[in-house]
């Protein structure tokens, strides 16, 4: 599994442990091994850019993803040893975003950017909050990751 991070957004941020959550949810999601992922932390103004290009809204957002190729080969699937890497897509994160998000929420902004990767892996995987059904289904599966993840992280 290839998980290629980039912090063009000026903040700090332990992309270690981003890179082991983002390791980790797709290891619980029977993702295969094969998948190659991107994630990149920017600034306020490039992420204003990329909302506003490719979303139309104004204003920067705190999480965005951009999936590549349909990811069609689980692990619980046919053996595909000899397939070739699947890339899965772009999460792009805004550290300062997330910061004034986690000061509101009550948590830190560690946590934040933790929730805000595992939301764009999510979508990254074909889950979306559309209607009220998807929406429960996806933000079910998103507490139940950070749960898991926070037991880990922990001990």
């Amino acid at each position: 599994m290839s998980i290629e991070i980039a912090n063009e957004s000026g903040v700090d941020v332990d992309v270690q442990r981003l890179e082991r959550l983002a390791r980790f949810v797709l290891d619980d999601l029977r993702v295969n091994p094969l998948v190659e992922l991107s994630i990149r932390l920017v600034d306020v103004a490039a992420m204003t850019a990329l909302h506003v290009q490719f979303m139309d809204e104004p204003g920067p957002t705190d999480v965005l993803a951009f999936p590549m190729d349909e990811l069609h080969d689980r692990r619980d699937d046919v053996d595909r040893t000899d397939a070739p890497p699947t890339l899965l897509g772009d999460v792009v994160l805004c550290p300062q975003v997330a910061e004034r998000q986690a000061s509101k929420a009550g948590h830190t902004t560690a946590e934040e950017l933790h929730l805000l990767c595992t939301h764009g892996i999510l979508h990254l995987l074909g889950y979306d909050h559309g209607d009220e059904k998807e929406e429960q289904a996806m933000f079910g599966e998103q507490s139940r990751l950070l749960t898991g993840w926070a037991k880990r992280d922990r001990g």
